[in-house]
């Protein structure tokens, strides 16, 4: 396959859809942005940053506690994307993380890190998966003669007629042939 050969027709929204459809079962923005917290955090220690002349090197003595809230970070951004039940938990060490990154890690990221980590956190916390649509059962032809439909609420259809061979018709609850004998009656 070439470079400019095209793609199999309709493969690119059939993966679109794929990576939509996982997507939506997981709490795929929580990680995004708890993966984007860690960078600022693990980068700014270790950062020699150029103003004209100048270079300001921001490393601190706290350079490898700030490489480990990074990753830790970045490796519960990723959880979150493939361990979707741990969410609670990921999302409660996230918040805990940037809030530890203020003062271990150059105000947490330069404040960067610490707010993508608060609120990827408190999205994750915040997820819950959606409920798959029910099945509907199928819906029966309630049309009477002529296309008019029949009657629905069955405490407004008649009784049926008394059968003179068998037992009466009696619903009245009174009756010593049912067995009631005017026990668990309305009045």
């Amino acid at each position: 396959m070439s470079a400019e050969s095209p793609a199999a027709p309709g493969q690119f929204d059939h993966r679109r859809q794929q990576f939509r459809a996982w997507r939506g079962t997981r709490p795929f923005w929580a990680g995004l942005f708890v993966m984007i917290s860690g960078l600022p955090i693990m980068y700014f220690p270790y950062a020699h940053l150029k103003l004209g002349g100048l270079t300001i090197a921001m490393a601190t003595t706290a350079g490898a506690g700030s490489l480990i809230i990074g990753v830790l970070l970045v490796v519960l951004g990723i959880t979150l994307w493939f361990q979707k039940h741990v969410r609670t938990f990921a999302g409660v060490a996230a918040i805990l993380l940037g809030l530890v990154s203020l003062p271990v890690s150059n105000f947490g990221g330069f404040i960067v890190g610490f707010l993508f980590a608060l609120l990827g956190g408190a999205m994750a916390v915040a997820w819950a998966p959606g409920v798959p649509p029910a099945e509907e059962p199928a819906q029966q032809d309630t049309t009477g003669e002529g296309g008019a439909p029949e009657a629905t609420d069955y405490d407004t259809t008649l009784l049926r007629p008394v059968d003179p061979v068998g037992e009466p018709n009696d619903l009245s609850g009174t009756s010593p042939v049912n067995g009631a004998n005017g026990r668990h009656s309305a009045g």
